[in-house]
């Protein structure tokens, strides 16, 4: 439940990025092979230009965004301040991911195009900079220019790993706005392209999105990509690898423990059929067939198991109502099936031979057992 629950903490941290979504950038998400790190470092930058040409020629995309942020920007509001994560997007990024307008909305394709000096801001940074009052409407300075707030998100809360920052302390501008201020030549800004759900694996918008940057950049067809088309489903694998090593470890250390109950479910089950010995015999001189007595111990036993799997889970059950900091345990009905039948499992395991030997027993030398 603890892997579990940290694997899910991770992955809901990259929600923000959406989903059925390709990435086009200057590195790649993950590195592999023998390719020289400095072949990726002389790549150029993504553009704006490139990105309009793309917006203008793809098909099999439903939408796209430009990105670019930067992180420890301050913002202010008279003597009220916050370092913030500051990113510049263009005007389908709601479309690419979910941004949740609580108060106030979103931008209007004439502000992005506009480059007005307009923002949509976490609901922490609303609470620092205008604190008990309405901030939509209300103007705060980012590097001394004035930005006015026409939206706020929703409270999302700190996560145990704030991949991409803490959603709450996010301040979106529109992408030109944000060029003004920030864009250097050695910025990395990237786009987000979204295809569309027919596309099984996205592999018709790849191909084209190659097709067409390749053609844009001029690169002859013996030439290697100057770009990376990066997907979540990398990053999410590799967690999902580590995260299964994690596992793996914890059925190890988990094994002992289930071998050390095993071995006292057996031995009671043993003692049992000792001291029971004269009663089974009396059972099978009134003509109780073996079956009977083989099931009747061994129902016994997995009865001991579950009630000990029970046990187990009522013990995880109250730890997800302990306060972990931002880390949300949660028991799955996936993991309250798998350790009753574990533990059924172990009761059948533990029980077999005690039973299978109460049921050879002779019923005349069992009568006669002191």
């Amino acid at each position: 439940t603890m892997v579990d629950s940290l694997e899910r903490n991770i992955k809901d941290s990259l929600s923000f990025v959406g989903r059925d979504v390709l990435y086009v950038q200057k590195w790649p998400l993950l590195f592999g092979g023998d390719y020289p790190w400095w072949k990726y470092f002389q790549r150029p930058a993504v553009t704006l230009e490139e990105y309009k040409f793309l917006e203008r020629n793809l098909e099999s995309a439903s939408a796209m965004s430009m990105i670019e942020g930067r992180g420890g920007i301050t913002l202010k509001n008279g003597n009220n301040s916050l370092d913030a994560q500051v990113q510049g997007i263009s005007y389908d990024f709601n479309q690419i991911t979910e941004v949740p307008v609580e108060n106030g909305r979103y931008f209007s394709p004439q502000e992005v195009e506009a480059a007005r000096n307009v923002a949509i801001v976490g609901a922490e940074i609303a609470e620092t900079l205008f604190p008990g009052s309405d901030p939509v409407g209300k103007e705060f300075k980012l590097k001394g220019v004035r930005f006015q707030v026409i939206g706020v998100q929703e409270k999302k809360g700190r996560s145990t790993f704030d991949i991409g920052g803490n959603p709450d302390t996010r301040c979106y501008l529109p992408y030109l706005a944000y060029m003004k201020l920030f864009h250097t030549r050695y910025s990395q800004p990237y786009i987000a392209v979204k295809g569309f759900e027919s596309d099984a694996g996205l592999l018709q918008l790849e191909s084209e999105i190659t097709g067409l940057l390749r053609t844009r950049r001029g690169l002859r067809p013996s030439q290697e990509d100057s770009f990376s088309i990066n997907r979540l489903e990398a990053g999410l694998k590799a967690i999902s690898g580590v995260f299964s090593v994690l596992t793996l470890a914890g059925w190890v250390i988990g094994s002992f423990s289930i071998l050390v109950g095993g071995f006292g479910i057996a031995n009671i089950m043993f003692v049992s059929v000792k001291e029971r010995t004269k009663l089974i015999g009396i059972q099978k001189s009134l003509g109780a067939k073996n079956y009977f007595i083989l099931f009747q111990f061994l129902f016994e036993a997995i009865v001991l198991s579950l009630i000990g799997g029970l046990v187990g889970l009522l013990l995880v059950l109250g730890i997800t109502f302990v306060p972990l900091g931002t880390l949300d345990v949660v028991l799955s009905w996936k993991n309250i099936v798998l350790g009753l039948g574990v533990s059924s499992v172990i009761g059948v395991a533990s029980g077999i031979l005690p039973a299978i030997g109460a049921s050879r027993l002779d019923p005349v030398i069992a009568i006669r057992a002191k």
